[in-house]
């Protein structure tokens, strides 16, 4: 049977290429996106040109009054799109990244920055636990700052650094169901995370990529496909890790 992965924040950045990357496995991807219609339209658009189905839902992950009426319009989807009443997969991957240093971090942009990456996770994933199928797994963003630190990500190393904490603990407590709890931990990335900074300033790439044992910094198809493959068959005994994909970062 086609497997069906709902990834949240799948309209761009490493969302859209595990969305994608899902789709040339073989399974059929619901995504979500905050705002950016369009991109999650075409990022559809790319999935069914694959042969595979798509939809794209609107979710803002850091309004968890919203979830409710989310997972009741998901279940629609599911009936009247797939014929199913359950998703396979869930790949928490929404987020945004906030840079300032620990002295300058101010109260709302530490707030925000828990809304999205640790609340939003924790009460999301809760939510959709009646329509996850038993059997099914679910995978979790972190970042490569959880493991080495990099001035200006304090507020957002520790988010990250809660989800991986609570990916252990949906591990143990999903466990009598069948569904695993892993973590994906990207390191530097071209991607338009933090303005595209990775991406766009020479300095910043060069800076990474003499950190990077491969000599350079990561693409999102060097993590897309690394998450998809996390999903299949073969990898149905990994659970409660977390997995580096740095291309060897700061080792």
């Amino acid at each position: 049977m086609t497997t069906i992965s709902l990834v949240t924040g799948g309209s761009r950045g490493l969302g859209r290429n595990t969305a994608i990357s899902i789709a040339r496995h073989g399974g059929d991807v619901i995504l979500t996106c905050h705002s950016g219609k369009d991109n999650a339209d075409a990022v559809v658009a790319e999935i069914e040109a694959l042969g595979r189905k798509a939809v794209a839902l609107q979710l803002d992950t850091g309004d968890v009054s919203s979830f409710a009426s989310f997972v009741e319009t998901l279940r629609g989807t599911l009936t009247e799109t797939f014929d199913r009443e359950t998703i396979d997969h869930l790949i928490n991957n929404a987020g945004h990244g906030e840079m300032a240093d620990f002295s300058a971090t101010t109260e709302e942009k530490f707030d925000k920055l828990f809304a999205v990456h640790v609340k939003g996770v924790f009460f999301l994933t809760q939510a959709l636990l009646p329509v996850l199928a038993d059997g099914g797994r679910i995978v979790n963003f972190s970042s490569g700052l959880t493991r080495v630190s990099f001035p200006g990500f304090s507020a957002y190393s520790a988010a990250k650094g809660a989800v991986e904490v609570l990916t252990v603990y949906m591990a143990k407590e999903l466990g009598a169901r069948g569904i695993t709890a892993n973590t994906v931990a990207p390191g530097a990335i071209e991607t338009d995370f933090l303005g595209g900074a990775v991406r766009d300033i020479p300095d910043y790439n060069t800076a990474f990529a003499g950190m990077t044992a491969l000599g350079r910094v990561g693409l999102p198809d060097d993590i897309g496909p690394m998450v998809a493959s996390l999903l299949g068959p073969d990898n149905r005994w990994v659970n409660g890790q977390r997995i580096e994909v740095s291309g060897g970062q700061t080792i």
